[in-house]
């Protein structure tokens, strides 16, 4: 068993290496970080060596280039802060306008007010005299109508002559009054209509300031619009050029790595900072003794048994198989429950002990024999299986397909082992026993014209019609859901 020794050796010499091989990332990344400042601040000392002469030239130009970027940077920001300047300028001047425009409007819309209730006035006024003239019209025909009524009046009154008189002089007055009337209808009509005309102009001047106050209100936000578009068009530009600024720093990493590394071989520290160089001293340090621990692991590696190793290997890969398959047959496997097909509609279950305790399978029999055979089905067709007494449990299913059509499905599960029953089937002539290649192994037989028995389980049956049996074989085998 030495093999599975050096195979777990081998094991934890690979999960050290992977850890080895993590912290040497996570070191060298510090390593490179810490050469990186050393270099950015000793850039004046870099100077002193010739063969970093390239790497100054290239951070020279890099920083030519930034600059260029800055004053960019700088010039859109004046930008921008002038267009806001001229963003809040041109909304100090819309309120002003507004202001200067509502103020011209107030006294407008008092005279539009003032002549709408003038020509209300001068309406009702109108309606008034409308009025009277017709309380006049009325009142003549109610003279009239008096007038008539009395000269009809048979036999005549003897005042007829005095209230006729008097009703025609109470006639005589009503003309004069009307043309009054008329008269004054006259002036009122003339006093609306030029109501009227007075409302109109002063509507008119109102709408067309209104519609001043429009247009402006309009023009200023078109250009507070264009001016807030070349705002966000300079920020997105800065954005641009902060990012082309970063871009330009990160290339000039590669320069400060050389020249920080450079240093730190030569020990050689900034004057400002020189706790840099120990740092990088530090760092370098760790990396080395990670290298070397992995070179380390590496011999070890290099130096176990590559037979016993591969024997190792092929043991756990044939234990990996062997369980794959040992998990695919459980999983294949149909579970306890699954019996019957998956499309049941409805399940009986008969428990025999129940019924033998009850006395219903003693009296049953002989005092409701339709109801017993009803009850039991097809389990009372096997032979040499006496219910209740060798059954536990009888299990009957109903389903039904598209078309309507009811299929019957029933298990038994016999109390004791089936060896007896199994033999007294086989010795019936009257059954003839299924190919076995039919059933996958399962025994099963069947006896004309409409019945079968298959062997489900260690101590189950399956009875019914041939094309059911055939189906419960199927489930149980896992063949059919």
């Amino acid at each position: 068993m030495s093999f599975i020794r050096t195979g777990l050796r081998e094991i934890g010499l690979k999960i050290r290496r992977q850890r080895t091989r993590i912290a040497l990332r996570h070191e060298k990344r510090l390593l490179q970080k810490s050469e990186i400042n050393l270099g950015r601040e000793g850039t004046a000392q870099a100077a002193n060596f010739p063969e970093l002469r390239s790497e100054i030239v290239a951070l020279k130009k890099l920083e030519q280039e930034q600059k260029e970027v800055a004053l960019r940077i700088a010039r859109i920001e004046e930008g921008i802060k002038r267009i806001e300047e001229e963003r809040q300028q041109n909304s100090r001047e819309q309120s002003e306008a507004i202001a200067r425009l509502e103020s011209e409007k107030k006294p407008l819309l008092q005279q539009r007010n003032q002549a709408k209730h003038n020509l209300e006035v001068c309406e009702r006024e109108l309606a008034g005299v409308e009025r009277r003239i017709q309380e006049s019209e009325a009142a003549d025909r109610d003279l009239l109508k008096q007038l008539s009524d009395l000269h009809a009046l048979d036999p005549a009154p003897a005042d007829l002559e005095a209230r006729s008189a008097s009703i025609t002089a109470r006639r005589a007055r009503l003309p004069e009054d009307r043309a009054e009337l008329v008269r004054a209808r006259l002036g009122s009509a003339d006093a609306v209509r030029l109501a009227k005309e007075k409302l109109n102009a002063a509507e008119a001047e109102l709408s067309a300031v209104e519609k001043n106050i429009a247009r402006t209100r309009s023009e200023f936000e078109t250009r507070d619009r264009k001016l807030n578009d070349n705002v966000r068009a300079q920020q997105e530009a800065a954005c641009d050029a902060r990012t082309h600024h970063q871009t330009v720093e990160e290339r000039k990493n590669p320069a400060y790595l050389s020249i920080g590394r450079h240093l730190a071989a030569k020990g050689v520290a900034p004057p400002n900072a020189p706790q840099l160089l120990a740092q990088a001293h530090r760092r370098r340090e760790a990396v080395d003794q990670l290298l070397q621990h992995r070179a380390e692991l590496s011999m070890l590696s290099s130096q176990v048994d590559k037979q016993e190793l591969r024997k190792f290997y092929f043991s756990v890969f044939s234990v990996l198989v062997l369980l794959a398959l040992t998990l695919l047959v459980v999983f294949q496997s149909p579970r306890g429950r699954e019996w019957l097909p998956q499309e049941t509609d409805t399940i009986m279950s008969i428990n025999a002990d129940q019924f033998e305790r009850a006395n219903l399978a003693k009296r049953w029999p002989n005092d409701q024999p339709k109801l017993w055979s009803g009850l039991i089905g097809a389990a009372a067709s096997v032979p040499g299986l006496k219910l209740p007494r060798d059954a536990v449990r009888i299990t009957r299913a109903l389903t039904t397909n598209e078309t309507g059509e009811t299929r019957e499905f029933n298990l038994i599960e016999a109390r004791r082992g089936l060896s007896k029953v199994i033999r007294t089937i086989s010795d019936d002539k009257t059954f003839q026993k299924r190919s076995i290649k039919d059933y996958h192994g399962l025994p099963a037989w069947e006896r004309q014209p409409d019945f079968a028995v298959a062997r489900v389980g260690p101590a189950t049956l399956a009875v019914g019609a041939p094309n059911e049996v055939d189906e419960l074989v199927l489930v149980r085998l896992g063949m059919k859901p």
